[in-house]
């Protein structure tokens, strides 16, 4: 354990402030297909799921972002207005935010700790925010990272590096990451010296799991645990 007090706390998105949920990828994307072009719907299905497929696999291996843009380019498929309205109503009920969430960040900010957001997605800065102002955590966040927005995602140390920099701070020892996914929360966080508390609940798919599992810090069941595990880090190097 490091003798360093934790300032900032930084939060993966999906599956950590929001709630875990399986979905069914092919699905959503048959169905925005359809509003896209009947005829062929399961024709652009099955283009735009093999496509995003591709992109996490660059991302899980390679460590490298990408963009719902580049999911449509690479799958040769245009995103009409009326396919994005529905792209984003079908997501709706997975973005889903954790029942601790609101009270946990403000437990946190209250205590003088920054907080941040670090999401691998290939979704916008807009389209997060909307979802965050939506849920009233926006005004919660010192700073947030989404990898759309970078070249890198987790586990990559410089996405790490600049969701420590967005919420204004410089050590990575004086950072806590929480995450629910062993390989790019846990693992990564802990290659650029920040400390990684793991939260057990979400199914990874098979395929999204990387080479390495991190060794959390510290395992939590609910986000409101994290205050008072930060206050016992805190106080023992006070």
């Amino acid at each position: 354990m490091t003798n360093t007090k934790i300032e900032a706390v930084l939060f993966d998105w999906g599956g950590t402030l929001a709630t875990w949920h399986t979905v069914d990828l092919y699905a959503v994307w048959r169905t925005v297909a359809a509003v896209i072009d009947e005829d062929r719907a399961d024709e652009l299905a099955s283009r735009l799921f093999e496509a995003e497929a591709s992109v996490w696999a660059r991302s899980r291996d390679q460590h490298l972002s990408s963009t719902l843009e580049e999911v449509c380019l690479l799958a040769d498929v245009v995103m009409t207005p009326a396919a994005q309205v529905e792209y984003e109503r079908q997501w709706h009920p997975h973005t889903e935010l954790d029942s601790d969430a609101i009270d946990t960040l403000r437990d946190l900010r209250a205590r003088g700790l920054k907080v941040g957001v670090l999401s691998n997605t290939i979704w916008s800065r807009s389209r997060h925010e909307e979802i965050f102002e939506r849920d009233g955590v926006l005004e919660l966040l010192d700073g947030a990272v989404y990898t759309s927005e970078i070249p890198y995602t987790k586990p990559h140390p410089e996405a790490f590096l600049s969701a420590m920099r967005a919420v204004g701070e410089s050590e990575p020892s004086r950072c806590l990451f929480v995450g629910d996914r062993l390989f790019d929360d846990v693992w990564g966080a802990q290659n650029v010296g920040m400390r990684a508390a793991h939260i057990p609940h979400s199914a990874i798919p098979v395929e999204q799991i990387g080479h390495t599992e991190g060794e959390p810090d510290a395992t939590v069941q609910r986000l409101s645990e994290l205050p008072a595990l930060i206050d016992t880090w805190n106080k023992a190097v006070a």
